[in-house]
């Protein structure tokens, strides 16, 4: 992805870091274009936090470089970026506005400034009725709130999000997806990490999935999905025949009439919501409909696309076993 991004990325270039004899990233390559949302993915434990501590300068890589708008990255721009960490930084016994004032001091911004900026985060996201609260009173919730306009407050070009949406109710998780897609409509560069996948589904134009240190998926989503190899069709048919088993290299992934397609009978369609049918390469999709026709009214019929949870597992079992040697 690095190849083709303009020079106002964000990237990691051929990044390496260990820990001892573990290896945390493993030649990571990967591109946050301005503009866009990017979701970064991972399983636990794959490398998604070194990532982002190295993009920021808190450790070093052992190899590779961060590079900025097409230059290396300068511990000054570093500085003005946002960054907000999946554990909270806030002080607990400080009151909320005087808190965002503080970090917006520390972020270069003069009395008048930071005072101001806080006042129209704290409204902009609708927590000025707690601005004199203490932080240890407020809410998880709450809490995430004042982190993101910690994060916020001086207001940064490039904007690095972990977990940021973790305890909010889906009223505030709504709220917040429309503030992240702002950011970048704005010509920001956002990075947005979360293992709520269909959230990043939803807010991000473009993933890079890391797994065991390494990259193993990056691109747009609707690319990665269409390139996936995977040929399945969503099917509705008011019709309580098998009439799926007479076709082949069709069978059921889900749906009405699942347990047909391992060999019992069963119905096919009936009220449900219908059928999820992976079909083999040679199987023409319209050959699936003239069938399904034959046995009923056809309710719904189309292309079925992988979920960014499916393209997840697909890709870290994919990765585990290369890893492994498996089948070598």
């Amino acid at each position: 992805m690095v190849d083709r991004v303009s020079d106002d990325a964000l990237q990691l270039v051929g990044v390496t870091r260990r820990f001892g004899d573990r290896m945390a990233l493993d030649d990571v390559t990967f591109a946050v274009p301005a503009g866009q949302v990017v979701g970064l993915l991972g399983p636990n434990g794959a490398g998604k936090t070194t990532a982002m501590r190295i993009m920021f300068g808190v450790i070093d890589p052992d190899e590779g470089r961060v590079r900025f708008e097409g230059r290396e990255a300068t511990r000054a721009e570093r500085a003005r970026w946002g960054y907000m960490p999946q554990e909270r930084g806030l002080y607990p016994h400080m009151r909320v506005a005087d808190q965002v004032t503080y970090f917006a001091r520390l972020k270069g911004l003069d009395r008048n400034g930071a005072r101001r900026r806080t006042s129209e985060l704290l409204t902009e996201l609708r927590i000025e009725d707690r601005a004199g609260d203490r932080v240890a009173v407020l809410s998880g919730g709450q809490q995430q709130v004042v982190q993101l306009a910690v994060t916020l407050v001086q207001e940064p070009q490039v904007v690095v999000l972990d977990e940021p949406f973790s305890g909010l109710d889906p009223v505030r998780v709504d709220e917040l997806s429309g503030l992240v897609r702002r950011l970048a409509d704005e010509g920001r560069t956002v990075l947005f990490s979360s293992h709520q996948l269909d959230l990043v589904e939803d807010i991000c134009e473009s993933i890079v999935m890391i797994d065991r240190g390494r990259v193993v998926l990056d691109g747009k989503v609707h690319e990665l999905k269409a390139a996936s190899g995977r040929r399945e069709l969503r099917v509705d048919v008011q019709s309580d025949l098998p009439w799926y088993l007479a076709i082949p290299g069709v069978h059921v992934v889900s749906g009405d009439g699942a347990a047909g397609a391992a060999g019992a009978a069963g119905a096919a369609g009936g009220d449900g919501l219908g059928l999820r049918l992976a079909l083999a390469p040679d199987v023409d999709a319209l050959a699936v409909l003239d069938v399904a026709r034959s046995a009923g009214q056809v309710r719904d019929f189309g292309l079925y696309k992988p979920s960014l949870t499916e393209l997840f597992l697909e890709a870290t079992q994919r990765d585990q076993f290369d890893t492994t040697g498996a089948g070598s």
